[in-house]
């Protein structure tokens, strides 16, 4: 069973995420901010991070390039989710090492059929 990690500052959101990776069958840890994270992180290897952009303190796009510059987590994908939707943060979130980019809301088929494609 593949490991996830979700960060995002709704809580909302990270149980909606939660149960339905869970129920997909993936195990599910998460950090209600990029810092949260980071400290997480350092005694865990999920096999897929899912990241929200706009938080307080370091966004997503901060929190990529950092993880990415570690040797534990360059190879790690990691997923953009968020209510954004302009280019210009989506070439930024890809220069930090972002592997894909979906907009909230998702269809609950598309997050799995992205996440199955990244953790088969």
């Amino acid at each position: 069973m593949s490991a996830i990690h979700l960060v995002d500052d709704s809580a909302t959101m990270l149980m909606s995420m939660e149960m339905l990776l869970k129920r997909a069958g993936y195990t599910v840890t998460k950090s209600e901010s990029a810092e949260a994270a980071m400290t997480a992180l350092e005694s865990i290897s999920p096999k897929l991070i899912i990241t929200d952009l706009n938080m307080p303190g370091m966004n997503g796009i901060e929190l990529i390039k950092t993880l990415k510059q570690q040797s534990k987590f360059r190879f790690t994908p990691m997923l953009m989710l968020t209510t954004e939707s302009q280019q210009t943060k989506r070439e930024e979130a890809k220069r930090a090492g972002a592997t894909g980019w979906l907009v909230k809301p998702v269809e609950p088929d598309q997050l799995i059929a992205v996440v199955k494609q990244l953790v088969p």
